[in-house]
């Protein structure tokens, strides 16, 4: 994921999912629901890598978040 800006980790870690969306979309040029896919992924990586840098649980993360 080198051609995404930093503060998409930085808003993923920090549970700032529209802003991080918000950045993927530019950064990209892609839809909503392709930013959705690589968002995903990358909360995935940043799971496994930087267990500790995130407040919330797996299951309270994503919770009342609808797109």
């Amino acid at each position: 994921m080198n051609e995404l800006p930093e503060s998409v980790d930085r808003n993923i870690v920090e549970h700032r999912i529209v802003y991080a969306l918000k950045t993927i979309r530019e950064a990209l040029d892609c839809t909503l629901h392709e930013a959705l896919d690589v968002f995903s992924e990358r909360y995935e990586e940043l799971r496994r890598d930087r267990p500790d840098d995130f407040h919330l649980s797996r299951e309270d993360y994503g919770r009342d978040f609808y797109s």
